[in-house]
């Protein structure tokens, strides 16, 4: 079924097959540490509020440095930033280990490193995106992000049950350790790749006249604020790249419905945190499950289309699992609501494949319609808004279920993101125009 199945066509090229195995593998670390921060935060401490507390460390040195990271490649080697900054995470998550075979239990050590990993992060993922295009051909980028998509799913939905199970049968150390040697296939990879240095020409070429960074070509290299800056002024000029952030951010704001799930555990379907770790699965199963069936994205052109279609799927599902509670009540019932459960797993498996799909084509335009000289600075734009969207959503929608329930959160939270898109949509027609087989910012 070579159609239906995800097109494995990218993984004939060496370097792009390397990077793709390491980065996934690495990922499952990354995601395996993740749980065991958690979980030791809360053995050392017993709060959830201090378990919280390490969203906080890591989300503001991933917005504040994520913009920067992206000048940073697209100003240097990318082989060899991705590489520096690879190496600093290689190096915090060996530092987590050691803590953790020394017995130090410090909570405030561990903030310290989760802030440190994700100011390296935030230089490490827009070089690892922008790498790809310089590796695969532009007829592979959708096929080749539906890939990259799948494995981060796959590390997204096996790497906490892992990290969980590690730490409850050997301990935060085998945890930590197990993380240090997955994370060097990533440095493998990209020690394998060749030298990426920046390509400025084509930055004024795609302008057609001038330099569309408005800065003068001696100025170029120098990787401040003021390039930063550049390339917000340079995105505020290309509707084509805008739309995508404000579509994803439309879906992630308003109606990402994740914060409820620990309550509809509890006071809806039942079934306490069990159920919520069935929720949270299946969305991750449903993008997994989109990834895999990709085969058929490879070739499509109306890319901007089905961006919008996906959202608007997204957004449907989620109303559809706010009627679901609403029909279930605020019971508190002492067993589960196999139906409800059955029909909110559905739902949400369904918003998870939406969700995939949408991000593999706007990560696609986004590496397709941007020069060269900017895809670092816009894919640090894309590593902001894809951490900060989800949070921001999690404080709206959590506000909504406080006032109006939490059946009524999700369909409040999809029919305003229903609106959003539409109005972006019939606001922004030369989006739903847009051809992958001709990219234009």
């Amino acid at each position: 079924m070579p159609r239906l199945l995800a097109d494995t066509a990218p993984l004939r090229i060496a370097a792009f097959r390397r990077l793709w195995w390491g980065l996934g593998v690495s990922n499952l670390g990354t995601q395996l540490t993740a749980v065991a921060v958690g979980l030791q935060v809360y053995a050392l401490t017993g709060s959830t509020l201090a378990v919280g507390i390490l969203g906080i460390f890591a989300l503001v040195p991933l917005v504040v440095l994520g913009l920067y990271g992206g000048a940073l490649v697209d100003h240097f080697d990318r082989r060899r930033v991705a590489l520096v900054a690879s190496s600093a995470l290689f190096v915090v998550t060996a530092l987590l280990a050691l803590q953790a075979w020394l017995h130090v239990e410090s909570v405030e050590l561990l903030y310290a490193l989760v802030a440190l990993q994700s100011a390296a992060s935030a230089v490490n993922n827009p070089a690892r995106s922008a790498i790809i295009p310089r590796l695969v051909p532009i007829t592979q980028l959708a096929a080749a992000n539906a890939l990259q998509t799948l494995a981060w799913n796959v590390a997204l939905t096996v790497g906490p049950l892992l990290g969980a199970t590690l730490v409850a049968w050997q301990g935060f150390q085998v945890a930590y350790t197990l993380d240090v040697l997955l994370f060097s296939a990533s440095l493998y990879a990209l020690w394998r790749l060749p030298d990426l240095p920046p390509q400025h020409s084509d930055v004024a070429s795609s302008a057609g006249e001038g330099d569309p960074e408005g800065v003068p070509p001696a100025k170029r290299r120098v990787a401040g604020w003021s390039s930063v800056r550049d390339g917000l002024r340079y995105l505020g000029t290309r509707p084509n790249l805008r739309m995508t952030f404000l579509l994803d951010l439309s879906a992630m704001i308003l109606a990402m419905p994740r914060v409820l799930f620990p309550a509809v555990g509890v006071l809806l379907i039942g079934g306490g945190e069990a159920t919520t770790g069935v929720l949270t699965a299946a969305i991750a199963v449903g993008a997994v499950l989109a990834s895999v069936l990709s085969g058929g994205l490879a070739g499509v052109r109306a890319q901007g289309k089905v961006i919008v279609g996906a959202i608007a799927v997204f957004a449907l599902a989620v109303i559809g699992f706010g009627v679901v509670l609403l029909l279930v009540g605020e019971t508190s019932p002492d067993h589960v609501i196999g139906w409800a459960l059955v029909a909110a797993v559905v739902l949400l498996a369904v918003a998870g494949a939406a969700d995939s799909i949408s991000s593999i084509f706007r990560q696609t335009i986004l590496q397709a319609a941007t020069p060269d000289a900017m895809r670092g600075r816009l894919q640090g734009v894309f590593v902001v808004v894809v951490a900060g969207g989800p949070r921001l959503g999690d404080v709206l929608v959590g506000a909504e279920a406080s006032w109006f329930g939490e059946g009524m959160a999700a369909v409040i939270g999809g029919t305003l993101c229903v609106l959003a898109i539409t109005v972006l949509a019939v606001t922004q027609r030369k989006f739903l125009a847009y051809d992958g087989a001709h990219p234009s910012p």
